[in-house]
């Protein structure tokens, strides 16, 4: 019996509330976007120099911590309200470059994300055209074959087994599209929540 693969297995996603073209090589319902806008999230002044964290060891373990999603939200507060003023730098200031830090982290990871899914989504492309090359090339032997040609047999056997494991393992890759798709939009969730929190900080 053929397998079929269904075509929406490629535009099957989590995360957007409209449906966005979708790349050729991009599987997920939201738009493919690399690299997220510090200024959409942070609509006070930034840092001249948005690297200045990294020079900070206090703010840069902060960030690292506080971009890590096993934080919890308690923890991260925490972090903020411990923030104060150093070498003439302002509570203020500290706390946007704060953010720039975490931001840079946290974007960081979900960029590696997205191209790990754009690779995810060519693979599964590969791997579909390999079943439908091999459906064709079993039906081809399959009505080529006679009753006791048992070398031909034992060959549609095999081809059989072949295909059933490809199968399974792009079904196995399909179910967990949507957990994949999930994973960039988490982040960016997250730096709109830690966005809010160090805000929330300056202005209390």
């Amino acid at each position: 019996m053929r397998v079929m693969l269904m075509a929406a297995a490629f535009a099957v996603g989590a995360g957007a509330a409209t449906a966005q073209p979708v790349e050729a090589d991009w599987p997920c319902e939201q738009r493919r976007i690399l690299h997220l806008s510090i200024g959409q999230m942070w609509a006070a002044d930034l840092p001249d120099d948005l690297d200045a964290w990294r020079d900070d060891r206090e703010l840069a373990d902060l960030a690292a911590r506080i971009a890590a999603r096993r934080t919890t939200d308690a923890e991260v507060n925490a972090m903020i309200a411990g923030v104060s003023a150093q070498d003439g730098v302002s509570r203020e200031a500290r706390l946007a470059r704060l953010f720039t830090g975490v931001f840079a982290l946290i974007d960081a990871e979900r960029a590696r994300i997205v191209e790990g899914i754009s690779r995810y989504a060519r693979r599964q492309a590969a791997l579909a055209d390999r079943i439908e090359t091999a459906q064709d090339a079993l039906a081809q032997a399959e009505a080529a074959a006679a009753p006791d040609d048992f070398d031909a047999l034992d060959r549609i056997d095999r081809m059989r087994d072949t295909l059933a494991w490809d199968v399974r393992i792009f079904d196995e890759r399909d179910r967990s599209l949507g957990f994949v798709c999930e994973s960039p939009v988490i982040l960016e969730r997250r730096a709109f929540a830690v966005a809010r929190a160090i805000k929330a900080g300056i202005d209390g």
